[in-house]
């Protein structure tokens, strides 16, 4: 497992935690020391961390779930925004109620939770946010996922303009944009693994590494950024 200072105490929040990559990021922050909340639409049950459940797109939802982690662990100085959701509809069939609930998990999500932890991190002048995004939110995706890559393309700059206004307090924002991470999500592309210039899909673990280090005392001068995980499947 990595090992990355900084993140020694701190009250580590991880949304869509109950699986996959969620739960890899999870385990690695909690074996770095950060005291973490696994957060899912069902309370994850993970050895040493504080399962909350939560729909990110119901904002009463949101703050019952922070305010169970500040009463157990405290204010989160570090939040992972990683709960999301990826149908795989062609465009004229896309209904208003597939692309609003994948921009309402994906986006408004990600803008809810943010909004409840930013007061606290302005207020202590340090933080991490650390959103998932995707190769789709820059390319559009290589299936008919256009809900999917907006919602993303909106998470990934979201973690920008976070960047632009709380680095002076000490806050960073940074986002991923991974591409064929080997998860149950990616079960019906799997035959894009010819694309893939490394010959392989990506890794959980290695995302999870990826995300821990934007979370630790080593990234206090990285803000603002979107950084590629995709074996140069999209190299842009």
């Amino acid at each position: 497992m990595i090992q990355v200072e900084g993140l020694q105490g701190r009250v580590a929040v991880v949304t869509g935690a109950g699986r996959g990559i969620g739960r890899r990021i999870a385990e690695v922050l909690a074996g770095n020391g950060a005291r973490v909340a696994a957060l899912d639409l069902e309370a994850p049950a993970h050895a040493g961390m504080l399962g909350v459940a939560c729909d990110v797109a119901d904002e009463q939802a949101v703050d019952a779930a922070f305010a169970t982690v500040e009463e157990q662990l405290g204010a989160a100085s570090v939040l992972v925004l990683n709960a999301g959701i990826y149908p795989i509809v062609p465009f004229e069939e896309m209904t208003m109620a597939v692309w609003q609930r994948t921009i309402d998990v994906n986006l408004t999500g990600g803008f809810l939770c943010a909004r409840r932890v930013l007061p606290g991190m302005r207020t202590a002048g340090y933080g991490r946010i650390v959103a998932m995004g995707s190769s789709a939110g820059k390319a559009g995706g290589a299936r008919s996922v256009a809900a999917y890559a907006a919602s993303k393309a909106g998470i990934m700059t979201l973690a920008k303009s976070i960047a632009n206004e709380y680095a002076a307090f000490g806050v960073t924002a940074n986002a991923l944009a991974p591409a064929l991470i080997d998860t149950e999500m990616i079960a019906g592309t799997r035959d894009l693994v010819s694309r893939i210039p490394v010959g392989r899909f990506g890794t959980p673990d290695e995302v999870a590494a990826l995300v821990a280090f934007l979370c630790s005392a080593h990234a206090g001068y990285i803000t603002g950024e979107v950084t590629d995980i995709n074996g140069g499947f999209l190299v842009d």
